[in-house]
């Protein structure tokens, strides 16, 4: 009895490579599931070639290594060979406060002037409206309880504030311009939140593909802090138990080579306690974002 490779099962081999499966056992589930041996390695072999190339990454390497060379995709992030105290971008002089390997997280002071966090609020103020948050399922926007801020998004270069913010997160973080979404600022007050999540899009989710249309995957995020609150609204990523507080000028990055719980890339916007808390978030995508 012959079998057919349908674009269901091409499918689910790509969700199940996207959540950090190795071939070996995508093949084994396969052939457990009733598949032809010859039938699903060349099921999983054209579509492993498809899925990896996209994203920048050798398939034998994959084949050779593991699900560990899906983490040598390359990912934005800084220069930080000869573990420097300050980086410096030409228009600012940011130091490096923290940093961490796993998952990939790094704190940096005076990315950002009083004065440019200043003039963001004033620029961003009069157009905020309730935060949404993407819906998966569908590719479109929600407001969600989980998510209890005000934002609005800037366009892309929309202002030379903007742009200058831009052009210097490229330099830091070694990420084309072009590969980022526009800056997102958000105001919480007093009790707001975001409880914990990913940023990544979620592979298994129907309306991912759609999403992924304007600029691929998200790789990593960028988060800066615009005032200092008077108590709480720490960056939290629950899975490494650590805590970034939120001071004027200062900014969180963390990157994400695989859109999968295994990046511990799971963070959240701890309750403003006292007084609002102001950021400006920056995406970043694998190519460029339209």
């Amino acid at each position: 009895m012959s079998q057919t490779i349908t674009a269901e099962l091409r499918q689910w081999i790509t969700q199940q490579v996207a959540a950090g499966h190795g071939p070996e056992a995508v093949l084994q589930s396969m052939m457990a599931s009733g598949w032809q041996e010859d039938v699903a390695l060349q099921a999983l072999e054209q579509t492993l070639e498809t899925f990896l190339r996209e994203r920048g990454i050798d398939p034998q390497a994959v084949y050779e290594r593991g699900t560990a060379a899906l983490h040598d995709k390359p990912v934005p992030g800084p220069s930080l060979q000869g573990d420097p105290t300050e980086i410096d971008l030409g228009d600012a002089q940011v130091q490096v406060v923290m940093r961490m390997e796993s998952p990939r997280v790094v704190v940096f002071a005076n990315l950002l002037s009083a004065q440019e966090c200043d003039e963001l609020i004033a620029l961003a103020a009069p157009r905020l409206e309730r935060s949404l948050t993407v819906k998966t399922d569908t590719g479109t926007s929600e407001v969600n309880p989980a998510r209890t801020s005000d934002g609005m998004f800037f366009q892309r270069g929309e202002f030379p504030l903007c742009d200058r913010i831009e052009q210097r997160i490229a330099r830091l973080l070694n990420w084309p311009v072009e590969n980022g979404e526009g800056l997102q600022v958000l105001r919480y007050r007093p009790g707001a939140e975001y409880k914990p999540h990913y940023d990544y899009f979620d592979p298994a989710q129907p309306g991912t593909p759609t999403i992924l249309k304007r600029g691929g995957q998200r790789v990593g995020t960028l988060v800066m802090y615009l005032n200092t609150p008077l108590g709480g609204g720490a960056t939290t990523f629950p899975d490494v138990k650590l805590s970034v507080n939120p001071v004027k000028g200062s900014a969180v990055f963390f990157s994400y080579a695989l859109p999968h719980p295994s990046t511990q890339t799971l963070h959240g916007g701890a309750p403003v306690l006292a007084g609002e808390k102001w950021v400006a978030t920056k995406w970043l995508r694998e190519r460029r974002f339209e």
